[in-house]
């Protein structure tokens, strides 16, 4: 995410975006990274991903009850549409993700 975008302005946008919450401390965390960047090279431009360290940004996690990491919230429209906490592989989000832009 840029320096000036805020999230409430990039989950706005008219691309999907999926949430990863996460913790530099969290060993689940670090297992959903490489399924994030491979989700990425196999979506391209047709969605968008970002991080947010619940650490970093205590106010927001607990705003969106995010009490867990890794939690993945996909956002369209500004609307969440699908969420989960833990590891999710990398086949069932590409499912989720794809049914999701059908409804576009």
């Amino acid at each position: 995410m840029a320096e000036k975008e805020t999230f409430r302005s990039v989950i706005n946008g008219p691309k999907p975006v999926l949430v990863d919450f996460t913790a530099s401390w969290c060993g689940p965390c670090k297992t959903m990274a490489p399924i994030l960047e491979q989700l990425r090279a196999n979506m391209g431009e047709a969605i968008r991903i970002i991080k947010i360290d619940v650490d970093q940004n205590n106010a927001l996690a607990s705003e969106l009850q995010v009490s867990g990491v890794p939690t993945l919230i996909l956002y369209k429209n500004g609307m969440p549409i699908w969420r989960q906490s833990g590891v999710v592989p990398l086949h069932t989000l590409q499912s989720i993700i794809q049914s999701n832009l059908q409804q576009a």
